[in-house]
C-alpha cells in the first residue's frame, strides 16, 4: 500500500472481536514466557479464577481494520504500551477491536520507513474496558 492508502485508513476500526479466556491459555502463556507466579497455574492460589500475566492481552484477537493491507515482509515491531484498567480472568469473555490512529514517514537509513500506530481495546460484557494498548508497527516495504 501506498502512504496515502495506509492513511486513508486513518481512524477506520475492526469490529469488535469475541475471546473467550480460558485457563489452559493463561498456563500455556505462563509457561512460555517462564513466570512460575501461582496465580498464572493454580486456581486455589488465585482465588477460583486464574489471573493472566499482564502481556496476555496480546495474545487476544483484535480483528482487522477494514482496507488495510499490511505487506508480510519488511515489518517491524516498533514499541508497545499498555494501560490497565483490571486484571484479565479465566472465564472473561472480552470483546477487543483496533484502529488505526496514525501513520506517518521518516527517513532512516536504509530508506524510508512508514509507522503506523494501532490502538487495541479489550471491553467485558458489560462494556468497562479491561485493557487499552497502543502499537507502532514500521513498515519498511511500503509502496509510492
Amino acid at each position: 500500500m501506498s502512504l496515502e492508502s495506509f492513511r486513508a485508513c486513518i481512524g477506520r476500526a475492526s469490529e469488535p472481536v469475541k475471546n473467550e479466556i480460558e485457563k489452559g491459555a493463561i498456563r500455556k502463556f505462563a509457561e512460555a514466557i517462564g513466570d512460575p507466579n501461582p496465580l498464572y497455574r493454580d486456581e486455589a492460589a488465585a482465588g477460583g479464577r486464574l489471573v493472566a500475566p499482564p502481556t496476555f492481552s496480546r495474545t487476544l484477537d483484535y480483528g482487522r481494520v477494514p482496507g488495510l493491507e499490511l505487506p508480510r515482509a519488511g515489518l517491524i515491531h516498533a514499541g508497545q504500551e499498555f494501560e490497565y484498567f483490571r486484571p484479565i480472568y479465566s472465564g472473561d469473555v472480552l470483546y477487543c477491536h483496533t484502529r488505526l490512529v496514525d501513520v506517518f514517514e521518516k527517513q532512516g537509513k536504509l530508506g524510508r520507513m512508514v509507522f503506523l500506530v494501532f490502538e487495541m481495546e479489550a471491553r467485558d460484557q458489560d462494556g468497562n474496558p479491561v485493557v487499552r494498548q497502543k502499537s507502532t508497527v514500521i513498515c519498511r516495504e511500503a509502496g509510492d
